[in-house]
């Protein structure tokens, strides 16, 4: 039994330095559909073949090849971070809230890589 309980979807976010053209390069490449573009967030989200895996493109000036971060759905992340705090996981500063659309909070592994969890705020029965 897990500390946590994730929802059944993934996002693989990568830093791009522009959202839009690197959509189009995954929609012409691997045949990804955008979801939305999130211009106010710099954020843009794509579905790839793969039931409840997506890919988000986070805009950088200087992005790092490399960079990605598994981003891991879940319906409350308050209480999540609580218990994974409690067992002394590390966290990458406070609990970002962007209203009405996500909440979102960076964590490490044992070996410093980076995860992340996500709750959606944009449906109406929070």
């Amino acid at each position: 039994m897990s500390l946590i309980s994730l929802e059944e979807t993934i996002t693989i976010a990568l830093s791009v330095k522009d959202r839009h053209i690197s959509a189009k390069w995954y929609e012409s490449m691997l045949g990804f559909q955008v979801i939305y573009h999130a211009d106010e967030a710099g954020w843009s989200e794509l579905q790839t073949k793969t039931s409840g895996v997506t890919i988000g493109l986070g805009e950088h000036t200087k992005p790092e090849p490399g960079n990605c971060v598994p981003v891991f759905g879940i319906t409350d992340l308050d209480t999540a971070r609580q218990k994974l705090e409690q067992a002394k996981v590390r966290f990458d500063g406070e609990t970002d809230v962007v209203e009405g659309m996500v909440k979102t909070a960076t964590f490490y592994d044992p070996d410093g890589n980076a995860l992340m969890l996500a709750e959606d705020l944009t449906e109406t029965d929070h």
